[in-house]
C-alpha cells in the first residue's frame, strides 16, 4: 500500500502542477511571497495542511491523513475544501442572458431562476477557453465560478466581449466578487451537517439549485454541486466569516466531515469522470470531444450563436474525430501523455489523468481516442515509462454518483 500511496502522490502532484503549468507558466518564477493566500491559510497550517503552490496560489495538497484516507472519507463521511483561489462573477443587467449565451454553449435562457449547470466558454475554432458552473440567480443576474488558473484569461475574455456587446446597447455589467471566500463541503454528511447552521430546508434545495440564505447568521450563495461525484455544496461566504464558518461545519460534523487537500480532490474527481482544465480539456479540444455533448443545450444546437458554432454543430452532425473516453489499466498507473495503442501497437491517442483509486483499488484513468476505438471494452495498451502494459475502454464514472435529485 505504502508503494501504491507514494505513487498516487506523485502522481497527483504531477497532474495538479502540469494543468497549472499550462494555466499560469509565472508561478514557476514566483517565490513562496508572492504566492496570493486564502483567508484561510492559517486555519489550514494550524490543522496540518501541508501548503503547496497552484494557480499563483499557495493550497493545502493535504492534512495529517493519506489522500488514500482523505478521498475514501468523503465518500463514506465528507470533505470540506477551501476553494476560495477560484473566482466568482456576477453578471447583472436586462441583457446578462443573451450576453452570455454568446461565449457559452449553455441554454442560459431556459434554466428556471435559481438553477444553473455545468457550461463551457468557448473560441472562435469551437475549443474550450474554461469550464465553469454558472446559475441564473434571476433573468438579470446570473452567478458563476471560474477556474482559478483561466482566471485572467477568462476575465479578459469576459471584459473584452463586454465591451463590444455594451458599444451596441447592450446592458450588462459585472462584479468579481473577490470580498468573498468558497467553500466546497462534500460527501454524504453535508447536507446533515450543514442543515445545523440554516432555517432553510435543504431537502428541497436540489442538485444544480442556487439559493442565497442565511448560514450561521451570514448571508451566503449556496450552490447544491461539487467536484466529487458526491452531493454537496459549494459556499460563498464573506471572507471575515469564512474561519468561523469552516470551524462551525467541522465541529458540527462531530469530527466526521475532514479539512481536505487538492490531492483528494484531484482523485475524487478522476474517480468521477470529471474534467480537470489543462489536463483533460484545453483551448484546442471541442466540448463534443470531450464528452460534453449533453450540454450543449437542444436550443443552442438549433440555432447556435455562440464562439466557434460552426465547429461544434458539425462534429454534433458528423461525430468528432476523438473521444474523451476512460480506462482501467494493469502494471503503475497511466500518466498524462502516457500512449495508448491498439493491440497490434498503432496509435490510439493519449492519456490525460490518470492514477490509482482509492476507493476502487485499481488504476483508472481518461485520454483521447480515435473514434472507432472508443466502445466500452475495447482493449489497448497504455505505455508507461517505455513499457506497454494492457488497459480496456471503460464507461465514466468510474464510482458511482449521489447527486441529490428529485425521486
Amino acid at each position: 500500500m505504502r508503494g501504491g500511496l507514494w505513487q498516487l502522490g506523485q502522481s497527483i502532484t504531477r497532474r495538479l502542477v502540469q494543468a497549472d503549468k499550462k494555466a499560469v507558466a509565472r508561478r514557476y518564477f514566483s517565490s513562496e511571497a508572492e504566492l496570493k493566500k486564502t483567508v484561510l491559510y492559517d486555519f489550514h497550517v494550524a490543522n496540518g495542511g501541508k501548503m503547496v503552490p497552484f494557480a499563483g496560489w499557495s493550497m493545502p495538497i493535504q492534512y495529517k491523513d493519506s489522500i488514500i484516507d482523505s478521498t475514501v472519507n468523503c465518500r463514506e463521511n465528507g470533505s470540506l475544501f477551501d476553494v476560495s483561489h477560484m473566482c466568482g462573477l456576477s453578471l447583472k443587467g436586462k441583457d446578462s442572458v443573451p450576453f452570455l449565451e454568446k461565449l457559452v454553449i449553455a441554454d442560459v435562457a431556459g434554466l428556471a431562476n435559481g438553477t444553473g449547470t455545468l457550461t463551457v466558454f468557448t473560441n472562435e475554432k469551437g475549443g474550450a477557453i474554461d469550464d465553469s458552473v454558472i446559475t441564473k440567480v434571476t433573468d438579470d443576474h446570473i452567478y458563476l465560478v471560474v477556474n482559478a488558473g483561466c482566471r485572467d484569461k477568462d476575465l479578459a475574455h469576459i471584459e473584452e466581449h463586454m465591451k463590444a456587446f455594451k458599444a451596441k446597447g447592450g446592458d450588462v455589467s459585472w462584479h468579481i466578487h473577490d470580498e468573498r471566500s468558497l467553500l466546497a463541503l462534500q460527501g454524504p454528511l453535508a447536507a446533515p451537517t450543514l442543515q445545523h447552521l440554516t432555517k432553510e430546508d435543504l431537502a428541497k434545495i436540489y442538485f444544480g439549485d442556487f439559493r442565497v440564505l442565511d448560514i450561521k447568521g451570514t448571508t451566503c450563495f449556496l450552490t447544491r454541486t461539487g467536484y466529487t461525484g458526491e452531493d454537496g455544496f459549494e459556499i460563498s461566504v464573506p471572507s471575515e466569516n469564512a474561519v468561523d464558518l469552516a470551524k462551525a461545519i467541522l465541529e458540527k460534523s462531530e469530527g466526521k466531515v475532514r479539512l481536505t487537500g487538492l490531492g483528494a480532490r484531484d482523485s475524487l474527481r478522476l474517480e468521477a469522470g470529471l474534467c480537470l482544465y489543462g489536463n483533460d480539456m484545453e483551448q484546442h479540444t471541442t466540448p463534443v470531444e470531450a464528452g460534453l455533448t449533453w450540454a450543449i443545450g437542444k436550443r443552442r444546437r438549433a440555432e447556435g450563436g455562440f464562439l466557434g458554432a460552426d465547429v461544434i454543430l458539425k462534429q454534433l452532425a458528423d461525430g468528432p474525430s476523438i473521444r474523451r473516453v476512460g480506462f482501467f489499466s494493469s502494471g503503475p498507473p497511466a500518466r498524462s501523455h502516457s500512449e495508448i495503442q491498439d493491440e497490434k501497437g498503432q496509435n490510439l491517442g493519449e492519456i490525460t489523468s490518470g492514477g490509482f483509486s482509492p476507493c476502487l483499488k485499481k488504476n483508472i484513468a481518461m485520454g483521447y481516442v480515435k473514434s472507432g476505438s472508443h466502445k466500452s471494452g475495447t482493449k489497448v495498451k497504455i505505455v508507461v515509462r517505455g513499457k506497454a502494459y494492457d488497459g480496456v475502454v471503460t464507461k465514466m464514472p468510474f464510482v458511482p454518483t449521489n447527486y441529490y435529485k428529485p425521486s
